[in-house]
């Protein structure tokens, strides 16, 4: 008789085969090469990209090279998404305990100019393919819920799941993309060999459309008001939607009592939901979180 330990061990090598073959397509499809980086001129050019993505007021870097040296030396992951000697992307994840059960991606970004490639998709896929390569299952990195094209690309893109709403995570951060209020995050969790995030990988995702769900009976909990602010709704029903605003960090700098409204309004109503038992599955790209209050 074939058992579950055998049969996990059996496909394990398939799935290590499946996920590099994805990660090197995606890099293909981006126009870069992705790779590992140990030396300190990689990681010093590391650091000065996190910089010039998220602008941090002086003495508040993101990371520092001589941090992420010890990281590589300890055995995470430093990578960088390369096209010829440019660096246009990187990603930087950590293990957590028990006896690396887990990597926790802490920071990944790509420059401006290699925005629309499909960079941060190929930066993923081959840290995707590097913990499985270290058999390691899960992958979990934070993300700040009230930005749409996050939320997208984390949920749709890659078919990571948010198991926790955490309200201000990292206390004040200061940069030019945070701004200075409070630093809400979902903690998003990514099961490498499911079959949801197998398929993502495939570029095949599961979608979901929110005008589709409201005439099927959906309860909208969150919504933009006439002025663009929140406004609340029902929440009674077994599918739920909750919406963000199409641009949260252009609203912060415009009108920053309406974009501290809308954290308020998502802690409470998604935050309150998740609390409640609600399942985060899924996003639509035009905005709306999709949640069910049925079990899974």
């Amino acid at each position: 008789m074939v058992g579950v330990t055998d049969v996990v061990t059996n496909t394990a090598p398939l799935l290590r085969d499946e996920a590099a073959a994805s990660a090197a397509t995606a890099a293909t499809a981006s126009g870069v090469q992705v790779r590992t980086l140990a030396e300190v001129a990689d990681l010093t050019a590391v650091t000065r990209l996190f910089e010039s993505i998220w602008r941090p007021a002086p003495g508040n870097q993101p990371v520092t090279s001589e941090l992420l040296r010890a990281m590589v030396s300890a055995g995470n992951y430093v990578a960088g998404a390369f096209d010829g000697p440019e660096l246009l992307g990187a990603c930087f994840g950590f293990f957590g305990g028990p006896a690396k059960g887990g990597l926790h991606s802490h920071i990944a970004g790509v420059a401006t100019a290699g925005h629309g490639r499909g960079i941060g998709f190929a930066l993923k896929l081959h840290q995707r393919a590097w913990a499985l390569s270290q058999d390691v299952p899960v992958i979990s990195w934070t993300f700040d819920p009230l930005v749409r094209r996050n939320a997208h690309f984390n949920l749709t893109k890659l078919a990571a799941r948010p198991e926790h709403y955490l309200p201000d995570f990292y206390g004040p951060m200061h940069d030019g993309i945070n701004g200075a209020g409070d630093t809400d995050r979902l903690m998003a969790v990514w099961d490498l060999a499911s079959p949801p995030v197998r398929a993502a990988a495939r570029t095949e995702p599961v979608r979901f459309d929110a005008v589709v769900l409201r005439t099927q009976g959906a309860d909208v909990a969150l919504e933009a008001g006439p002025d663009g602010g929140p406004v609340t709704g029902p929440a009674d029903g077994p599918l739920v939607l909750v919406a963000v605003p199409p641009d949260i960090e252009a609203l912060r700098r415009a009108d920053p009592g309406q974009g501290r409204a809308w954290r308020v309004a998502l802690r409470e109503v998604l935050g309150g939901l998740m609390a409640g038992g609600a399942e985060v599955i899924g996003f639509d790209r035009a905005g709306w979180y999709v949640l069910s209050k049925e079990p899974s």
